[in-house]
């Protein structure tokens, strides 16, 4: 069985047999392709991560913030949810390039994360003044 073969039929054998070829730094026998295809999908699992973790914390601090009405009922949840992604992020930050793509996505991920907060709970200008994607200017001279 050849080491392509192994990939399609036996994932966790090719990973450890990748693992032994790259300790003996045996390159002339590895799967370059699949190792290739599995290095970028870590890469991208990982920023799939920031991105679904931030979404996450984003959506939980705006409830807590600017749903009073829920806050009594539900502000121990939403406080255990918020420590939670915090600390999930704060240990995927620790990478330098991850940190950077963090602070990319950020106004991204804000507007996604206003979508999901439950409009019906505000007046529609009431909503446009608390989730503005821009700052609101002063109109008063």
């Amino acid at each position: 069985m050849t080491i392509k073969d192994l990939y399609e039929q036996d994932y966790l054998a090719w990973l450890e047999e990748t693992a032994k070829q790259l300790r003996q730094r045996q390159t002339d026998v590895l799967d370059w392709e699949h190792l290739r295809e599995e290095i970028e999908a870590l890469g991208n699992e990982q920023r799939h991560k920031v991105d679904s973790y931030l979404l996450q914390l984003l959506i939980h601090l705006l409830l807590y913030q600017y749903w009073p009405e829920e806050r009594e009922r539900c502000a121990k949840g939403w406080q255990d949810e918020i420590g939670n992604f915090r600390v999930e992020l704060e240990l995927l930050l620790e990478s330098k390039t991850l940190y950077n793509y963090f602070l990319t996505r950020i106004a991204v991920i804000y507007p996604k994360a206003v979508k999901r907060v439950p409009r019906f709970r505000f007046s529609t200008l009431k909503f446009r003044q608390i989730f503005s994607e821009k700052p609101l200017t002063n109109t008063r001279t």
